[in-house]
């Protein structure tokens, strides 16, 4: 586990994860929405962010979270990884985390709420059609999180 990509819905704690894995293992964490999003809550255009998720990637190794819905180039990263750990968490969990950690946008909800129809079909492909060589864990709950997370420092002690 050398380049961990954490994708999901908004709110299911990728970053969380993200900043747990770095410490217990090492690698690198960059969090792509603040690599993505400028001044304003404008998104990079597609051809750029593609650009910046290659030289991201051409590095040995990272943990790249986020999940930037219909603006991302998920590929990218998805093609580079050896690692893809996918939060699959349900839209009543992740509407409840978001309320409490702070204000969204109507972008973010709306986004949200059409997670299970739209973006997670979307990246479910997306794993199959570009992560062939990474082993890929989808994780449902807080609970299978926890275990994944015992089993690296498990795996590294």
């Amino acid at each position: 586990m050398r380049r961990v990509v954490i994708i999901g819905p908004g709110a299911s704690g990728k970053s969380t994860l993200a900043r747990q894995l770095g410490e217990i293992t090492g690698l690198p964490v960059v969090t792509l929405d603040q690599v993505f999003w400028r001044p304003g809550l404008v998104h990079t255009p597609r051809d750029e962010w593609v650009a910046v998720q290659q030289r991201l990637v051409e590095k040995n190794e990272w943990i790249l979270d986020g999940d930037l819905g219909p603006y991302d180039a998920v590929e990218v990263r998805l093609r580079a990884a050896d690692t893809v750990l996918f939060l699959d968490f349900s839209l009543l969990r992740c509407a409840w985390r978001a309320a409490r950690r702070s204000r969204e946008r109507l972008d973010f909800w709306l986004w949200l709420l059409r997670y299970r129809r739209r973006g997670r079909p979307f990246l479910l492909e997306a794993i199959g059609d570009n992560a062939g060589k990474a082993e890929c864990h989808v994780l449902r709950n807080p609970a299978a999180v926890r275990r994944f997370v015992a089993n690296v420092v498990r795996n590294i002690a």
